[in-house]
């Protein structure tokens, strides 16, 4: 794979500084080209350059004076439909210890199925090294949809969230409403890949220990809110009716027994929209059912940084279809649309982050041949 990288002041391409961008105070410059598939990324801590995965399997390293530098020692995965090599995040203590932490579509007894492990980035050798699975979910299944996934550092444990593997099966035992399936759910785990005692359905028979929500659809993007610490998480619905969520311990989401998506044939409700005394977590946010108004969200991050000081505290939320970064003012758990950043780039928006230095917005668009980008102040 060859790339194509712009790593100086003089080579940034400025092509997306159109006139509403200009009025919104930030420019844009394109800090590599030629990803194939990009799907997570994280800054690592040491020198605060990133690491992205591509979902055809490939780990590579971008900094400002390097650009694009692959790696090998990635994990073996099946990058078949939505599957491949998916979320990757630094340890909490990667500084002493180089750990990134992976997810992956990986082939198990009875189909594909999403993997957690983690690797030793060794610099010197280029590579990630020490390669260990710590959890693979299940059970396995022969499908190559709603993988998820995402992962985050709350609290000392590690939280994963994955998709419902495109399951039709939309009466009460459905794979997202069956305690004894991983899949559909936000699981909990120690940093070494054990199921921590205390989570909520350890005691419970024939249930599945590291389970710690439930009810999910189809999660594309989890993070840390700043202030509260609580882990929100994004996912997509059945045509529209997407939502943003906050992880509640041992709480069911609703899928597929409340929702506010339609159907995909003939735009009937797909099931009663959640409403008080229902049994299920509501989203703190949602979009609007229908083909149109699918608003499929991809990665999301809480600014927090000083470059944007107007942006502080608010939710940046990639979008796939409407191909946007959307900006989302955060008030005591509800959430207000702001801006649409790069609208009209013609991007689909597949993750973001914000640089731990200079404050500036990073964004990996989706698809083959696409690039990196960092959005700083006009």
């Amino acid at each position: 794979m060859t790339y194509r990288t712009q790593i100086t002041a003089a080579s940034v391409l400025l092509t997306l500084a159109l006139p509403a961008q200009a009025q919104s105070g930030y420019q844009v410059e394109t800090l590599a080209e030629g990803l194939d598939r990009p799907w997570g990324m994280a800054f690592l801590p040491d020198r605060n350059d990133l690491i992205i995965t591509l979902r055809g399997g490939e780990v590579v390293l971008w900094d400002e004076a390097e650009g694009i530098t692959p790696l090998s020692g990635a994990p073996e995965v099946v990058a078949s439909g939505q599957g491949g090599l998916l979320d990757i995040a630094a340890a909490p203590d990667f500084v002493e210890s180089g750990l990134v932490y992976m997810t992956w579509a990986g082939a198990a007894e009875g189909g594909t199925t999403p993997m957690i492990g983690r690797a030793r980035l060794d610099r010197a050798a280029g590579a990630l090294v020490d390669l260990d699975i710590l959890h693979v979910v299940q059970p396995a299944l022969e499908s190559g949809a709603h993988f998820g996934s995402r992962i985050v550092f709350q609290d000392g444990h590690l939280f994963a969230g994955f998709g419902d593997r495109g399951s039709k099966d939309f009466s009460p035992s459905h794979i997202s409403q069956d305690l004894r399936s991983e899949n559909g759910s936000v699981i909990r785990l120690t940093l070494e890949g054990d199921i921590p005692p205390d989570n909520p359905f350890v005691e419970q028979p024939d249930a599945a220990g590291a389970i710690w929500s439930y009810g999910h659809r189809n999660i594309q993007a989890m993070t840390v809110h700043p202030e509260t610490g609580d882990i929100w998480l994004a996912e997509h619905g059945e045509a529209g009716g997407d939502e943003v969520n906050i992880v509640e311990r041992g709480g069911n989401f609703g899928w597929p027994l409340a929702s506010f998506g339609i159907t995909y044939r003939g735009g009937e409700e797909f099931a009663p929209p959640h409403q008080p005394g229902d049994g299920f977590v509501a989203p703190v946010y949602h979009w609007p059912a229908g083909r149109e108004a699918h608003n499929p969200p991809s990665g999301m991050v809480f600014y927090t940084g000083d470059a944007f000081p107007d942006w502080q505290g608010h939710l940046l939320l990639g979008n796939l279809f409407h191909r946007y970064l959307g900006l989302y003012a955060e008030t005591e758990g509800t959430l207000t649309p702001r801006q649409r950043l790069l609208e009209d780039a013609g991007w689909r928006i597949r993750d973001v982050a914000v640089g731990p230095e200079d404050g500036f917005l990073y964004v990996l668009a989706d698809g083959e041949d696409v690039p990196l980008l960092r959005l700083r102040p006009q």
